[in-house]
């Protein structure tokens, strides 16, 4: 699905990525983690094509970057990310919005093929939202119309879904009614890419963990293999010791 090989960005005298590797296979769902400034939303902006390295290579659903249209890749591939909602009409209505995603619009202008109405209807009610179709986008809550971004982003059937920190600016209500919307559009075959600051949001559907520290991956793999003091304390210098219930880490920061 996604391989990075020895990925390096920089920026005058500043080195942002140096040398990131990083592969994830189909069905595998990723979380990366790291302190601001480490590089995570550098290395999604590559995936998606948006920035480029300044060496290394990007391979992402078999195309290689920099050989194949962009364009065609961004198709398979399903983003959320925090400037995504900026860019919509808040008068439209919400089964609009949805609609959107099926051809990566940002507006509707002509007539919408019945079939496809009602799969947004279809992909609105999965997020336990289709008595919302009619409502204006802008008469959500902040965690509504990220659930709504979530029906929209499953419209094009993305092989890969990539969310940058979802949740920022939601309440622990919010928060989880979120994460449990995504647990359940999880399906077979597609990957997940996830990055967020709060290890609390890794719930059970996220497999695998990359840590981030200085603009390197510091470790990679399955989480309850990552996710350890001793590594989380490399990346982020702070002691901590981490808990496990029902397959989802929780973390008290501790003292020197």
């Amino acid at each position: 699905m996604i391989k990075l090989d020895h990925l390096t960005l920089r920026r005058g005298e500043r080195d942002i990525l140096r040398g990131v590797d990083l592969q994830v296979n189909e069905g595998e769902h990723w979380v990366l983690l790291g302190r601001n400034g480490c590089g995570k939303t550098t290395v999604l902006e590559m995936i998606n094509g948006y920035l480029f390295p300044t060496s290394g290579k990007v391979t992402v659903l078999g195309n290689l970057y920099g050989t194949v249209d962009l364009r065609e890749v961004r198709k398979s591939i399903g983003y959320i990310g925090p400037s995504l909602i900026e860019k919509f009409t808040l008068r439209d209505p919400v089964w609009e919005i949805v609609v959107g995603g099926a051809n990566g619009y940002l507006r509707i202008y002509q007539e919408v093929e019945p079939e496809i109405r009602e799969r947004a209807q279809q992909e609105l009610a999965r997020v336990g939202f289709a008595h919302m179709a009619e409502q204006p986008f802008g008469t959500l809550s902040q965690g509504e119309r990220k659930k709504v971004l979530l029906a929209r982003t499953m419209m094009a059937d993305p092989q890969l879904l990539i969310l940058d920190e979802p949740c920022a600016g939601l309440d622990l209500y919010e928060r989880e009614r979120f994460l449990d919307a995504l647990a359940g559009l999880a399906k077979p075959g597609m990957s997940m890419l996830y990055v967020t600051h709060h290890i609390e949001e890794i719930i059970p559907v996220f497999t695998h963990v990359a840590l981030m520290a200085e603009g390197r991956i510091v470790a990679a793999g399955p989480k309850r293999e990552v996710l350890t003091p001793e590594l989380l304390r490399s990346a982020y210098d702070v002691p901590v010791t981490v808990d496990w219930q029902n397959d989802r880490p929780w973390i008290q920061v501790g003292k020197e």
